[in-house]
């Protein structure tokens, strides 16, 4: 009997995107014909699909709506490969929703009109907790995965311990000496901001250092050109920190230009750190500290709490923190001696 295969053997076999891959399969009008073709093929050879081109085991009457509003970078894309690939081991198809597009208002009041959607896993939802609490209160299950606003009560989510993350982290740089540490944080309006800015400054406190508002920056979207900008303007300062907290790797990697455009070395000269752990963070020479996020795991979960809603179990634990890990690497060393 020929075996199932996962999207990501598909993805690997066709050369497609796993997003692509998962599209095609459950029929998304936004795939060209030949696209969806090579799939089904590739699908029959594994013995994945029946004549309808439906995944074996999967009901349109039972499917679960993936919204992602953002690019499906490594960082989203990790998340949603592995709610795709639990959702599938379930029988669950998916209608997935990504990209920017998908940041248009109003879908989720949409939700539970629609034929054949028995409930949703949002990513990083960017609608305000008035229309998640209505979404719930209209008893649609779902789940949030990495909430950018805190959740409402009664509303599954699933995270990274930011705050445990982020003082590992504080903790890790005070260690070697360092005392000036500035800290480049993601939108201000974003949960994780706080949080990650609450745990960097913790352990500075706990030491009795005050932690300067000079040294701290927001930026409105957490990517590699606003990462370098930030540090730009902390590195010119008249006394410049001895490193750099980034809200994410590839802020880190910014910042990392920019001190190499002012002759700094890393870590000779200013440490730096990440967070995430995305394949950027080996990118660099010698590669980055940063902070190892359970992307993969958080999208498993959330498929688990869905899972739980759709069989209706009550659910003790609707807040779910998954741990976090320091990953220590060549980027950071003890503060430079004329400091």
């Amino acid at each position: 009997m020929a075996r199932r295969a996962t999207i990501r053997e598909l993805a690997a076999e066709t050369g497609l995107s796993v997003a692509t891959v998962s599209r095609a399969l459950n029929g998304h009008v936004n795939v060209a014909s030949h696209t969806r073709a090579l799939v089904l093929e590739a699908a029959d050879r594994f013995g994945q699909q029946d004549s309808r081109g439906v995944p074996s085991g999967g009901n349109l009457a039972n499917a679960v709506y993936l919204r992602c509003p953002y690019v499906l970078t490594d960082y989203f894309g990790l998340i949603v490969s592995s709610v795709c690939e639990a959702l599938e081991r379930h029988g669950i198809v998916v209608v997935l929703s990504a990209g920017e597009r998908a940041q248009r208002h109003g879908v989720l009041d949409t939700l539970p009109a629609r034929a054949g959607l028995t409930g949703a896993i949002m990513v990083l939802p960017p609608e305000s907790e008035e229309e998640l609490v209505r979404l719930r209160d209209r008893r649609f299950p779902f789940v949030v995965v990495d909430p950018r606003l805190s959740p409402p009560r009664d509303v599954a989510a699933v995270s990274a311990a930011h705050f445990a993350g982020a003082r590992s982290v504080m903790d890790h740089l005070l260690e070697l000496g360092h005392r000036r540490v500035a800290i480049i944080g993601g939108p201000q309006d974003w949960l994780v901001s706080d949080t990650r800015l609450a745990g960097f400054t913790a352990p500075l406190a706990r030491r009795g250092v005050l932690p300067e508002p000079s040294l701290v920056r927001f930026v409105p979207e957490p990517n590699e050109e606003q990462g370098y900008l930030a540090a730009q303007d902390l590195l010119a300062t008249a006394e410049r920190p001895t490193a750099i907290a980034a809200f994410n790797d590839k802020m880190a990697v910014g910042a990392w230009h920019a001190a190499a455009e002012r002759g700094l070395r890393v870590p000779d000269d200013v440490s730096i750190t990440g967070f995430d752990d995305i394949d950027i963070s080996r990118a660099t020479q010698p590669m980055l500290t940063t902070v190892r996020q359970p992307l993969a795991e958080m999208g498993r979960m959330a498929v688990t709490l869905l899972v739980q809603l759709l069989e209706r179990h009550h659910l003790e634990a609707l807040h779910v923190e998954l741990a976090t890990e320091l990953i220590v690497r060549g980027s950071t060393g003890p503060v430079p001696s004329s400091y």
